[in-house]
């Protein structure tokens, strides 16, 4: 084994899709079979300054958290990371870490290249509280065309035990590997370590590499649990080494725990997929990507395309027709997903029947556009992402539609791909003004395209919410729609209601059969 050191930074990494919340029986599934695997460090976590919004227990460490993981892991060298930019050598000294020194041995600074003189300063206050200290510093892929800072690595090894390279695109090659570690031993005789992300699936090749031509310490998390496409696989990276270098590896624990986060896998899927392939490859930043993918509301192709014109500074391809602002409507329903448009279909077609003319049924989406087309009123499909993917999948034949297609305002976040058969029946909204929460969710343009309609009575149907265990994409969706809510109850001289059912807050119920 040559003395290389594992560390397994499972909860600090794939906190970025738990919002750094784990059940404590996973957290006690992990850290037993962390005990009984040859991982020499365990990165349980961030410790940071409070942060805006809702961040789990992994993200602050407090010190009860610390202490029962160090009873669930007594052998193990617990980590915690810090997060440079945010952290500031003051911080240290008022007691920031004061908390980990009973149960933590290394402390990890994540570092922007750019700020490596403000991250030496940091670190030697760090040091100075008795910890361990290692750089982990990012966008590996950068460095050939700027190293620059590695120049100010000289006498470091007297402030850090580990310099950590850092795939954050993951999109690095094995011979990306060598050169850069060649480039930084030329530099510091500080221990070297390698991060990777998974993103072309050269995750488990570039950490051989990279034992291979001399780091000492390695990054893994189980099943690859972390930020974006994720990480090496701890269970491949263990069990190549009992393979090759006859590490032992108690296989029977190291079932329980990948089964165990299997489970979390399937609820918040994370993995490479085209998207990350294409971020990986051209060295594009993962955290839009991230929340791309996991709305599940636009097709890969387009997420490429958002990508492509990012890097290239393009904006939108395509400008449409304006929805032009009319006064054609009094009422609108706008639909949505929710179970409980079908369960209340027919009370939908007897309000059309008794309003006649002065309604218009808009489609927040396309779930239900089938179930809705023989409705004999005037419809518009809100379309967002790849909704006209699947509006042409449900209607293959166009030739006998008239109802418009509604895109949201140019340019369009995602660049626009449109289908033959639609282009000819789309429009675009000017703009979405009466909210700043979004500007491409098919609730925000739906209420968008009813106001330009003319309506002064908007109806919601089918927006049912969401429970409360919920995954981090539908959590985003829920927190995005109820802001959409917000701000739609709120325009002057419009009525914002819902006919059925929601779990959305701060919007009345109007039932549907008391209008019948």
């Amino acid at each position: 084994m040559n003395n290389i050191k594992l560390l397994d930074c499972t909860l600090r990494d794939g906190g970025y899709y738990t919002d750094w919340n784990f059940e404590d029986t996973t957290v006690e599934v992990y850290a037993e079979a962390m005990e009984s695997l040859p991982i020499d460090y365990v990165e349980v976590g961030y410790r940071s300054i409070p942060m805006e919004g809702y961040l789990g227990k992994y993200f602050y460490c407090p010190e009860y958290v610390l202490k029962r993981l160090k009873e669930l892991m007594p052998s193990k060298e617990l980590t915690i990371i810090l997060n440079e930019k945010d952290i500031r050598p003051s911080h240290i000294k008022e007691g920031l870490l004061s908390p980990c020194k009973l149960y933590v041995s290394m402390i990890r600074i994540a570092i922007d290249p750019k700020n490596m003189e403000r991250a030496i300063e940091l670190a030697k206050e760090v040091k100075k509280e008795g910890f361990k200290v290692a750089f982990n510093v990012m966008y590996m892929s950068n460095w050939k065309a700027d190293s620059s800072f590695l120049n100010h690595l000289k006498g470091v090894e007297i402030v850090i035990d580990y310099f950590y390279m850092v795939d954050s695109y993951g999109g690095v090659m094995p011979e990306d590997v060598k050169e850069t570690i060649q480039l930084v031993k030329s530099k510091t005789n500080v221990p070297l370590g390698f991060h990777g992300h998974d993103n072309l699936e050269m995750g488990l090749i570039n950490t051989i590499t990279a034992i291979d031509a001399g780091c000492d310490i390695v990054d893994a998390t189980v099943t690859g649990m972390g930020r974006g496409a994720g990480n090496l696989k701890s269970e491949l990276l263990l069990t190549y080494l009992e393979n090759a270098k006859g590490l032992p590896v108690r296989y029977s624990e190291l079932s329980k725990v990948v089964s165990e986060f299997e489970e979390l896998r399937k609820l918040h899927q994370w993995g490479t997929s085209l998207p990350y392939m294409f971020s990986g490859a051209k060295s594009l930043p993962q955290k839009q990507v991230m929340e791309w993918v996991g709305m599940n509301r636009y097709p890969l192709g387009s997420i490429i395309n958002a990508l492509n014109n990012q890097q290239q500074d393009i904006k939108d391809n395509l400008k449409l027709p304006i929805l032009k602002k009319v006064e054609k409507y009094k009422k609108a329903i706008i639909l949505g997903g929710g179970l409980s448009s079908l369960t209340h279909k027919k009370a939908i077609q007897k309000f059309f029947e008794h309003t006649k003319k002065e309604a218009c049924l808009i489609h927040a989406g396309t779930r239900n556009v089938l179930e809705f087309m023989d409705l004999k009123c005037d419809q518009y499909y809100g379309l967002v992402g790849f909704e006209s993917d699947k509006l042409l999948k449900k209607i293959d034949d166009f030739s006998n539609i008239d109802q418009t297609c509604i895109y949201p305002p140019y340019p369009r976040l995602m660049g626009t791909t449109i289908p033959d058969d639609i282009q000819q029946l789309a429009k675009e909204l000017e703009a979405i003004s009466f909210t700043d929460a979004t500007s491409d969710s098919p609730m925000a343009l739906a209420i968008q395209a009813a106001l330009d309609l003319g309506a002064k009575e908007i109806y919601l149907v089918g927006f049912d919410g969401y429970d409360i265990n919920i995954n981090q994409n539908q959590f985003v969706i829920a927190h995005e729609n109820q802001e959409v809510i917000n701000d739609a109850v709120n325009i002057p001289g419009v009525e914002v209601k819902t006919f059925t059912p929601t779990k959305y807050k701060n919007i009345e119920v109007l039932s549907i059969y008391s209008l019948l």
